[in-house]
């Protein structure tokens, strides 16, 4: 098989979509966002294995609910898709918005948005602040570490 640019970047792309995890203690099964402390904790069998500084929406205070509002969701989730070609670098989608969710913002003749991810910063370090459209984010190599050890279904808690 000859070598070409096109064979060597979807390889890559292979690789970055199906993470290797070096093994079972370095898997997250479950990722914590406490909104209130800028802080996003991975965790395996109930013990804290790593802990990320954090940006949040530019309007995180409440529970998200409506598209443009700048809240970060809180909530149970789980981690449904992942993005190899992500603007900001790697990104983890978040189950939202839930059924329950989508039906109060039909109530309410709005829509609840969605494309919520977990994701880089466009660089080496974290953004400052609060500057997503309520994603959470961290720095690139902060995502990259994120991407290997944290599955597809893995739970997502977001707290106040």
């Amino acid at each position: 098989m000859k070598l070409t640019r096109r064979t060597l970047l979807a390889g890559a792309a292979t690789l970055m979509a199906a993470p290797a995890v070096a093994n079972s203690d370095t898997i997250a099964d479950m990722v914590v966002i406490f909104k209130a402390s800028r802080r996003l904790v991975l965790y395996n069998n109930g013990q804290p294995i790593r802990d990320y500084d954090i940006g949040l929406g530019w309007a995180p205070a409440g529970d998200k609910s409506i598209q443009g509002d700048g809240r970060t969701p809180e909530g149970s989730y789980y981690i449904n898709r992942r993005n190899p070609n992500s603007a900001y670098h790697l990104s983890l989608g978040i189950s939202y918005p839930n059924p329950s969710q989508r039906a109060a913002a039909a109530a309410a003749g709005q829509n609840p948005g969605g494309d919520i991810f977990i994701h880089g910063g466009q660089g080496k370090r974290r953004q400052e602040g609060d500057w997503t459209a309520g994603c959470i984010a961290v720095s690139d190599a902060e995502i990259e570490e994120i991407w290997q050890m944290v599955p597809n279904g893995a739970l997502v808690v977001i707290q106040p």
